[in-house]
């Protein structure tokens, strides 16, 4: 599953980093190990007016041993009759559901003897608007019928073993309209008229052994592009109208199937893959197995009117979720709290193949970035660990998070850069070829990387796996070939003292001129070999989870030689470093700024979006009056303006790198109030909403994202009426989300208001109030918009969107609003966003400390500034 959301103002803000948590407090108690299955037979007739459908269901099972009850798991389903048959005799249950366990039992008049057995059950059920289970998505014309079952919603469509140890093979067949189709795990094995005059039956071919969260079907209209890749038959679809914007994604599937063919040495293991768009789709992608379903912002997108940005997330959403295919459907995790050996997994392999699409892209410096992001989750006061409790419904779902998938992703990446990438490979082959078709352990992964490499795997996997945090390296001045080296856990709060006896097993790479080398960092070890230099950087190639603090000396050589002598990942490693310094109180706001000065130069938009992102932090959250920003604004527009004004003017011979750091520059000069960039933008999103075509869209996107936060009614309803009539998703949500983002308090109330209005889907809401409250000047009175309508929105949030409404208010930064946030969420729960709660008064207190920490320091570092500006 992954849960990236597309958003168009990067240049201009981030949304914070969201916990995302799902709801209900139902208990996902384990059931019994006594009855297994093997296969299920499940049909479907779903009425898509009414929204319902009845259910038929054959499961074949093998009882351990003998008994009269069986125990399985339902939600929201209506039993119309229950019988079992083994060794010939056939008897009909009684049934007792659990709702709060969602566990139902069928008791037996006489005893079911050890063995084989069919269980026959005939059910009713209701297709949902909570978009999970089996669910209603909409559009203007009609209704389709579409699942969503992870992590514990199989059992809202079908009685079933719902934990990914009970894997079975399963044939579904579907009865439904005359006219509508239907697309499943597998391909149509059958298309037989009836059993009415006015509906005909899709049976399909039996699918592979799988877990049930990975079983979907959907019901409609769909219409699809179609091409191949290693004889596997692949489908990129949509509702009607959008297959146009299904190529980009076809092309990006055929490769990225024959990439992972190659690299894991395991051909897909299915006949045919399709990848489906879907209007109301909470997550941004879900990893059925041989049906994956998507968001359509993150699969379908119009080539010639895309930004770079938008293309390399489609790549990498799709990438991400064929990467599950092999990572969590041939081989899944044994119980939810090895969440990560499918999410990380995932996270780390979907940039694998868009590297070797697009090489122009850069892609190793967006990981860079998004380590740097992940290692400023984990120093938060709470975290967890990789692996972590998750036995109830709220614990799991709550493991869905940026530690599962991102930290997760960056402790493989960095084990692979110590192993190199063939070993690595290797590994990873053997692992999979090991477990194909079954479940599979932590223990399993890095005993299979252990052997293969005959290095220490297992003690660096487990304890970052099992162990919360970062650890932060202090370096001594080098002797000779060694060098001292002290670990402890990184908080970004200074106020936190960590706890001495924690330590990590690191891999430490060194790099000293052109070449690098590693050791590997005990918890009982305090000193490493280096190469001999008079230059050296403790995270060669930036891959490292951990934070680096060097001393005086040997600080200043890097940042003497910070743009010629590191890598761009490398640079990335550094700014992070610093701006998490400042944050601890090791450093002022004025020698991060100095690096910032000593990068500005640098050709690399991720590397320059690197350095801006805590300068944006510093004139929110560290500036304390608009005197101080103004003074930041400038600046900005002093030492990036030439810097703008030396790029050439926009050609179609353009590279990738150099169209996005012209975007990432005039963003940055938009959100400084540069007045030749703000008449530039609103020129640009002028000619942009009337021909997307017509300029560079990821220039174009940029100037209308400036030009909507200065932006007037006239700008709003071109907006308004380009989401309300362009069939382009991408398109539409960028539309809707830039409709949020003026600064103007009428327009942002608006906004607001057209949020709640039918036109605006439920999975999109909350975002709407979440970029709202990114805005200082519209923050209280989207808050009080929040709390007045709280009974209207909360009935619209769907259990992840309530994790990003509550994690909207992280953006607070007084004592004041923390304590309202806290009454309020206290007063008024959201299912399964107590952790999100804790973490956004965390959030709100580091902004307090940290304003309080570095406010002076601010002062005094623009003081230096202003003769020179």
């Amino acid at each position: 599953m992954n849960f990236r959301f597309a958003h168009p103002l990067r240049t201009l803000c981030a949304i914070a980093a969201l916990l995302i948590a799902i709801s209900p407090a139902a208990r996902a108690e384990r059931l019994p190990t006594t009855v297994i299955p093997s296969h299920y037979s499940l049909t479907f007739t779903p009425d898509l007016k009414a929204a319902t459908f009845t259910g038929l269901e054959t499961i074949d099972v093998d009882l351990k041993e003998a008994s009269k009850t069986i125990v399985l798991n339902s939600a929201e389903i209506t039993f119309q009759s229950v019988t079992v048959k083994a060794a010939g005799k056939e008897q009909t249950a009684t049934v007792s559901t659990d709702n709060d366990k969602e566990q139902t039992t069928f008791t037996f008049p006489d005893t079911i003897p050890a063995g084989p057995a069919v269980l026959t059950v005939h059910y009713t059920g209701i297709l949902n608007d909570k978009l999970r289970g089996f669910y209603l998505s909409k559009t203007e014309k009609r209704n389709y019928a579409v699942t969503q079952f992870e992590s514990t919603d199989a059992r809202r469509a079908f009685p079933s073993f719902d934990e990914p140890a009970f894997k079975a093979t399963f044939t579904i067949t579907l009865i439904i309209d005359k006219a509508d189709t239907a697309i499943s795990n597998s391909a149509i094995a059958s298309d037989t008229p009836g059993p009415a005059a006015d509906k005909h039956t899709l049976k399909f071919a039996p699918t592979v052994k799988m877990s049930t969260y990975l079983v979907a079907f959907l019901v409609g209209d769909f219409e699809c592009s179609s091409g191949e890749s290693d004889g596997v038959a692949i489908r990129v679809c949509a509702t009607p109208g959008k297959v146009e914007y299904t190529r980009y994604g076809l092309d990006v599937a055929r490769y990225v199937l024959h990439y992972y063919d190659t690299y894991f040495g395991i051909h897909f293991p299915l006949k045919k893959l399709d990848l489906i768009g879907i209007p109301d789709f909470e997550a941004g992608a879900m990893e059925n197995f041989g049906a994956i379903t998507y968001r359509e912002t993150d699969l379908l997108i119009d080539e010639k009117s895309a930004t770079i940005g938008a293309k390399k997330n489609v790549a990498e959403v799709i990438a991400h979720e064929m990467a599950h295919q092999w990572f969590g459907d041939l081989v899944t995790m044994q119980w939810w709290d090895n969440i990560w050996l499918n999410e990380g997994f995932a996270t780390w392999m979907e940039t694998k193949p868009v590297k070797a699409m697009h090489p122009e892209w850069h892609i190793d410096q967006e990981e860079a970035a998004e380590l740097d992001s992940v290692l400023n989750l984990d120093a938060q006061p709470t975290t967890r660990p990789i692996r972590a409790k998750a036995d109830t419904r709220e614990e799991i779902e709550q493991m869905f998070d940026g530690i599962s998938y991102q930290k997760g992703g960056a402790v493989l990446h960095m084990v692979e850069n110590y192993l190199g990438e063939e070993t690595f490979r290797k590994g990873v082959h053997n692992y999979l070829a090991a477990h194909e078709y079954s479940n599979a352990t932590a223990e399993d992964f890095w005993g299979a990387q252990t052997k293969t490499s005959g290095k220490p795997i297992d003690k660096i996997m487990e304890s970052f796996i099992a162990q919360p945090g970062v650890p932060i390296l202090t370096l001594s001045d080098a002797a000779s070939n060694k060098i001292s080296v002290t670990q402890q856990r990184f908080f970004l709060s200074p106020s936190i003292t960590p706890d001495s006896a924690q330590k990590w097993t690191i891999p430490v790479c060194f790099k000293s001129g052109e070449s690098s080398s590693c050791s590997i960092l005990t918890p009982e070890s305090s000193s490493l070999d280096i190469p001999k230099s008079s230059f050296l950087f403790a995270n060669a190639n930036g891959t490292g989870y951990y934070r680096t603090t060097y001393t005086p000396t040997q600080y200043s050589a890097i940042v003497a030689n910070v743009e010629t002598a590191l890598k761009p990942t490398e640079r990335i490693n550094l700014i992070g470093d610093e701006w998490a310094q400042v944050r601890a109180n090791k450093a002022t706001v004025g020698d991060y700024l100095n690096l910032v000065t000593a990068v500005k130069s640098d050709e690399n938009a991720t590397v320059i979006g690197a350095a801006l992102g805590p300068v944006s932090t510093i004139h929110t959250r560290v500036a304390s009056n608009q005197s101080e920003r103004n003074a930041l604004e400038a600046w900005i527009r002093a030492n990036f303006g030439p810097i703008y004004a030396k790029l050439p003017a926009p050609s179609p011979s353009d590279t990738p790198a150099a169209i996005e750091l012209r975007s990432t520059l005039f963003g940055t000069l938009g959100a400084a109030k540069d007045p030749a960039v703000l008449a530039k933008s609103r020129e640009i999103a002028e000619q942009f909403l009337s021909n997307p075509t017509s300029v560079d869209p990821t220039l174009g996107q940029t100037a209308l994202a400036i030009a909507a936060v200065n932006g007037d009614p006239a700008l709003y309803e071109k907006l308004q009426q380009t989401y309300e009539t362009s069939t382009n998703p991408d398109l539409k949500s960028t539309a809707l989300q830039l409709m949020a983002a003026f600064e103007d308090p009428t327009l942002a109330r608006r906004a607001l208001d057209y949020a709640l209005t039918p036109k605006v889907r439920s999975q999109d809401a909350a975002i709407q109030f979440a970029i709202v409250m990114q805005t200082e000047k519209d923050r209280p009175m989207a808050w009080q918009y929040i709390k007045d309508h709280w009974d209207n929105i909360h009935s619209l949030l769907t259990p992840e969107l309530g994790g990003i409404l509550v994690g909207s208010t992280a953006n607070f930064c007084s004592a004041t609003d923390r304590d309202d946030v806290q009454q309020w969420f206290t007063a008024h729960k959201v299912a399964s966003a107590d952790q999100t709660a804790k973490h956004v008064i965390e959030r709100i207190n580091g902004c307090i400390e940290l304003r309080a920490m570095q406010g002076d320091n601010l002062k005094k570092w623009l003081s230096t500034q202003s003769s020179g500006q």
